[in-house]
Formats: C-alpha cells, sequence, structure tokens
C-alpha cells in the first residue's frame, strides 16, 4: 500500500515497480495491485464526476473506507472483513462439533481465547459493531451446539445466556486512536527525559 497526492505520480511508480520486478523475473498480482482514489477529497471529487462513493480496499483483514467524523473531519473507517468474518465463524463451527462432549468449562474457557483475541486485533475505534456480530454470530453456534449435546433439543434462554455471560466476554475497543496512542508528554524542556 503507497499513497501518492497525484494520480500522474501513482502511475508513473506503478510502472517503475512492474519493470523493477521484471528485472527479477518477477510479476505483481493483476488482482492485489490497483490504483484507487483514496482519501480526503475523494468523495468530493468523485462527487463532482458522478461517480458515487470512493472505493473501498482490504488490508491486513479490514476494508478501509473513506469516511467523516459527526464533526465533518476526514477518517479513515476500518471495518473488520466480512469474508473473514464469516470464515472464522465457518472454523468455530466445527471446531465446536469436534468439541461436543467436551465439558461446558473447557469449550467455554477455549471461546473465551478466541474472542478475547479477535478483539484484540479488530478492536480498533468504530469498529464495535463488527465486534458484537461476530460475538452473536458465537453465541448461536454455541447454543446450537450445546442444545446437540442431549435429548432435549433447545436449552433454556435463561440457562444459557448465564452460561454465555460467565465464558464469552463482551466487544471493547483496545486500540485508541493515534493522537491518543502517541501523545506523548516530556517533562521539562528537554525532548529526552
Amino acid at each position: 500500500m503507497v499513497g501518492f497526492q497525484h494520480r500522474s505520480d501513482a502511475t508513473r511508480f506503478l510502472d517503475e515497480l512492474r519493470e523493477r520486478f521484471r528485472q527479477f523475473n518477477l510479476e505483481l498480482h493483476a488482482d492485489k495491485t490497483r490504483i484507487l482514489e483514496f482519501g480526503r477529497f475523494a468523495a468530493t471529487k468523485r462527487q463532482r464526476r458522478g461517480q458515487g462513493k470512493p472505493q473501498t480496499f482490504n488490508f491486513l483483514g479490514f476494508t478501509h473506507v473513506c469516511d467523516k467524523t459527526r464533526t465533518g473531519k476526514f477518517i479513515v473507517l476500518r471495518r473488520t472483513m466480512a469474508v473473514r468474518m464469516r470464515a472464522k465463524l465457518r472454523f468455530i463451527k466445527q471446531e465446536l462439533r469436534k468439541r461436543l462432549h467436551q465439558r461446558v468449562q473447557e469449550v467455554g474457557r477455549w471461546l473465551k481465547s478466541v474472542l478475547s483475541g479477535h478483539y484484540r486485533y479488530f478492536g480498533v475505534p468504530r469498529n464495535i459493531e463488527a465486534l458484537n456480530r461476530f460475538r452473536i454470530g458465537v453465541y448461536w453456534l454455541w447454543r446450537r451446539s450445546l442444545g446437540r449435546r442431549g435429548q432435549k433439543a433447545i436449552l433454556g434462554r435463561s440457562r444459557y445466556d448465564a452460561i454465555a455471560g460467565r465464558w464469552l466476554p463482551l466487544p471493547r475497543i483496545l486500540h485508541p486512536y493515534p493522537e491518543q496512542r502517541l501523545a506523548v508528554f516530556i517533562q521539562g524542556k528537554s525532548p529526552v527525559r
């Protein structure tokens, strides 16, 4: 991922990068290499041209979207990629089938670690809805799995809510905004202390 202010700079860089790769008998992946208009002025420029919203791109498990804060400032909104979330829920479903006969505490401990790890990675500002959707998906998968364990088809809601409340942590935003994370206060006038 490389950013440029002008499109001409981006195309020149891409041509030079392709040429450099050719020298080593390598080539760029066509689906993963593209030039797109993204940034603070992308929405207004595309609206003037009648092209709709700015394009999004996927990087490191997040879908990056041009958005605005309540005050109207530009912000890069990072959401969990839907494909990654569905794949993870599919994996959890298969794993719950394998762990069908384990104790509730063991499975609960495992699910708690899965959810905590998911929150640690994807717990970025303004991504709480995706975290909630993931937890709800795990909630229903585990409830269905517990319902298959005995002769009763459905586990009582109040009983299952107590189990889920114990083992499925609520989502939290764990990564602050960069201006909060990188704010450094130094005592005195020395930059190093």
